[in-house]
């Protein structure tokens, strides 16, 4: 199971951390994704970081603004967003894989419920 959260309202150039625990899986065995989706578009990757943490890579959208973690002891991983702009309104979904640290929904079979972010100008 995972559960994001952390979402809120915040204003344009703010900051929000969002966190995904995971329970029941052995969270260090897996990538880790985070996508977004907003309303009437389809589903966009925005980061995501390798079982180990080393490797991260991120959407044109986030670089610079977003970062990816994990605490692989506290079996959470985290994204932290900054410089927050209306168009990164969406709910945000953490996702966990184990076919490789990819840019695609397809190698993340597991999902959390998504945590709403909205950034108003």
């Amino acid at each position: 199971q995972l559960q994001a959260s952390g979402g809120g309202l915040v204003q344009s150039g703010d900051s929000l951390r969002l966190s995904c625990a995971a329970s029941g899986r052995t969270f260090s065995n897996y990538n880790m994704g985070w996508f977004r989706q907003a309303p009437g578009k389809e589903r966009e990757f925005v980061a995501g970081i390798s079982w180990s943490g080393v490797i991260t890579f991120y959407a044109d959208s986030a670089k610079g603004r977003f970062t990816i973690s994990r605490d692989n002891a506290k079996n959470t991983g985290y994204l932290q967003m900054n410089s927050l702009k209306p168009e990164d309104t969406a709910v945000y979904y953490c996702a966990l894989g184990d076919l490789g640290a990819t840019r695609s929904s397809d190698n993340y079979a597991y999902w959390g419920q998504g945590t709403l972010v909205t950034v108003s100008s």
